[in-house]
């Protein structure tokens, strides 16, 4: 969208504060209104009862979705992770979920850089919830569980 000097009438980018002819201050185009959202409480989360998975929030693979499939997923650099995340700030083997009777048990295996859930570091064991942010090296992630009724 292009900004038009009410001076002389040149077409500048939108972002132009002043125009590119003859230097006349340029007036901003009134923002769009916002809408007000309510925020959604999120209440106890029913216990497991269905697939679970991974979703890439941030970093080059945002948006990809990893499956947590099996007793055991190893998640890391090393090409044989189960989920793959290639980048310097992961260790080659990072974190271990373990599937039980009450979801997925996370445990860091000796990172260098740290495994964090909801923006704590942890250490040792730690029971997931649906929703929990991960942060493995630069990667955020949202763990996310399917639930019958929703």
């Amino acid at each position: 969208m292009a900004v038009t000097c009410a001076m002389c009438g040149k077409s500048n980018p939108d972002d132009a504060r002043f125009c590119s002819s003859c230097g006349t201050r340029l007036e901003a185009p009134p923002d769009a209104p916002t809408e007000v959202l309510t925020p959604i409480r999120v209440t106890e989360v029913p216990p497991y009862v269905g697939q679970a998975e991974l979703v890439v929030t941030s970093g080059h693979r945002s948006g990809t979705r990893f499956e947590l499939a099996g007793d055991r997923v190893t998640v890391g650099r090393h090409p044989d992770s189960d989920v793959f995340l290639d980048d310097i700030t992961v260790s080659r083997r990072h974190v271990v979920l373990e599937f039980g009777q009450a979801g997925h048990i996370l445990c860091d295996v000796g990172s260098l850089n740290g495994t964090y859930i909801n923006g704590i570091r942890t250490d040792g064991e730690v029971r997931l919830h649906s929703g929990d942010e991960l942060q493995i090296g630069k990667f955020k992630m949202l763990y996310l569980v399917a639930s019958v009724g929703l």
